[in-house]
């Protein structure tokens, strides 16, 4: 073999290693560019996961929306936003303010021991009661515009009571006394109003409201959400210094148990304290 054939041979292996090399340098390249393409779309798809549950977790509740809806008023009230609700009759010189929360344990037993008494003496034209309805057992600071974490019950059950109002006053005190009963109103931390078929379920006991079409699609369909919120927010800005339930309130000045700051909860401080206000 001459020298010029060997060194030929070896230039020619020696370009074929090179050749090989860039190929596998290239393959490399190849390579680590798809697994950090990869890793990049892994990353943006776990941003955009991580993403879309942080849009969903702030996204507006439904009753974050409701606040900011338009306002359909119940018949058979009047004011900013249909919030007066006066029961009684028209005769009537006095009212009495009457501050509940639907869900409130202390007002349930306060309709339980008192309601018939006081309901008698509206029927008797003592006063008109002006029902003042809240929901801040649901968390709910409607001064403010803040929606609670702790249900719905409330906002739904005076939701629910706006849709009886619709119908007439009397079904509405029927309706409430029914929600506030030993039989229907839940334990303080079971959220139960904040179900439209135990709303309707306990307004089939109120035989106006017994199979009434018009009243259970005003429930489901939430007809009078944004109403219960704005009752609500009267509540938060009331002027009678009123700041929980159940609160009775008359000529602006509180009807109170003996030596107590709260409602009277028996028959006889309630007369006691009714019979006072009704003579100043």
């Amino acid at each position: 073999m001459s020298k010029r054939n060997s060194a030929a041979a070896k230039t020619a292996a020696r370009e074929r290693l090179r050749i090989e090399r860039e190929r596998e340098a290239k393959r490399a390249k190849t390579k680590r560019q798809i697994v950090v393409a990869l890793s990049v779309v892994g990353v943006l798809a776990a941003a955009g996961g991580i993403g879309y549950a942080v849009v969903q977790a702030n996204k507006p509740s439904y009753w974050e929306e409701a606040k900011d809806a338009k306002v359909v008023a119940p018949a058979n009230t009047s004011g900013t936003n249909g919030t007066t609700v006066m029961l009684g009759k028209s005769t009537a010189k006095k009212v009495l303010k009457m501050y509940e929360d639907p869900r409130c344990p202390i007002c349930a037993q306060f309709e339980q021991t008192v309601g018939s008494t006081v309901e008698k003496d509206l029927d008797a034209g003592k006063f008109k009661i002006q029902y003042i309805g809240a929901s801040f057992l649901d968390g709910d600071r409607l001064s403010d515009g803040t929606i609670g974490s702790r249900g719905e019950g409330s906002k739904n059950a005076l939701s629910a009571m706006g849709a009886a109002l619709n119908v007439s006053t009397d079904a509405f005190m029927e309706y409430k006394t029914a929600l506030y009963s030993a039989k229907w109103h839940p334990d303080e931390s079971e959220d139960k109003f904040k179900s439209d078929s135990y709303l309707i379920e306990v307004a089939d006991t109120v035989p106006a409201l017994k199979g009434n079409t018009k009243f259970q699609n005003a429930v489901k369909s939430g007809t009078y959400d944004a109403w219960a919120l704005a009752m609500s927010k009267t509540f938060d800005t009331n002027k009678d210094d009123v700041n929980g339930t159940p609160s009775l309130v008359m000529d602006g000045k509180k009807l109170t148990a003996p030596n107590s700051q709260n409602a009277p909860m028996s028959v006889a401080d309630y007369t006691t304290a009714i019979t006072a206000a009704l003579k100043g």
